[in-house]
């Protein structure tokens, strides 16, 4: 089974940049996406009916903002949004699907580089999403949680660590977060076969950083330890183009 996470930086400007013809070469069983940045009364007919796929979407009472998106071939037996805390759930930052063998967490994490008002709502989203993803562990469930984490986690994980260890999404406050999540027990899967340097999923636009591979990997698959035998494979599809951050998979 391949899953697939993508933050898309826009689904009706992805769209226009080959998104379609991408999913039906790539053919994953499950996508999720993150940034839709759109209501679904504004999406064009066939992003809400891709055939084959059945179609979730969580959307910000924003427009234009944020937003995530699951499409997936096999129906979720339940599916709920948000955290059930309504400044979260307001931006339509996640989607939970239970598929019964797993139950899959697609989020987008809250990016704190604004000011110090959004970055302790991004630590106060990493708080509250950490309570409830543990709390389906100690019910016995194996969970999958992908997506946009906004917090590249170690040195090896950005280009330039020096220069940017005082810029939201490197911060020690932010990375002393992925530190307790990973020692409640949830494995990088990325990490499992990629140990070397030099795989990113997000590059700035502004300064051609991706010709020159100056980049972050903020986007990741993790799994409970109960699950991570299950993992076959994890990977970065950075050749993919169409958002400032590139497509990552998990084969399990």
């Amino acid at each position: 089974m391949q899953l697939i996470s993508w933050n898309v930086n826009g689904i009706r400007s992805a769209y226009r940049k080959g998104f379609m013809d991408w999913l039906k070469h790539q053919n994953p069983d499950i996508l999720a996406i993150q940034e839709t940045k759109a209501r679904m009364d504004v999406l064009p007919h066939d992003l809400l009916n891709i055939q084959g796929y059945h179609s979730i979407f969580s959307s910000a009472e924003k427009k234009g903002y944020s937003g995530v998106a699951l499409y997936t071939k096999q129906k979720p037996q339940q599916v709920s949004t948000g955290l059930g805390i309504s400044r979260f759930d307001q931006e339509g930052r996640t989607i939970i699907a239970d598929y019964g063998d797993f139950v899959l967490f697609n989020i987008y994490f809250p990016n704190g580089q604004k000011n110090e008002e959004r970055l302790q709502f991004k630590m106060d989203f990493y708080d509250a999403f950490l309570g409830v993803v543990d709390a389906r562990v100690r019910e016995g469930r194996n969970v999958i949680v992908c997506g946009d984490v906004n917090t590249a986690h170690r040195e090896i994980d950005l280009a330039r660590p020096k220069e940017n260890e005082n810029i939201s999404g490197f911060l020690p406050i932010e990375r002393e977060w992925m530190d307790k999540f990973i020692s409640h027990g949830w494995v990088d899967t990325f990490r499992m076969f990629h140990p070397e340097p030099g795989n990113y999923t997000w590059w700035s636009m502004r300064t051609r950083a991706r010709e020159r591979n100056v980049g972050w990997r903020i986007d990741y698959f993790f799994v409970n330890e109960g699950f991570k035998d299950r993992v076959k494979d994890a990977f970065i599809l950075s050749d993919v183009m169409g958002s400032d951050h590139c497509p990552i998979g998990l084969e399990i």
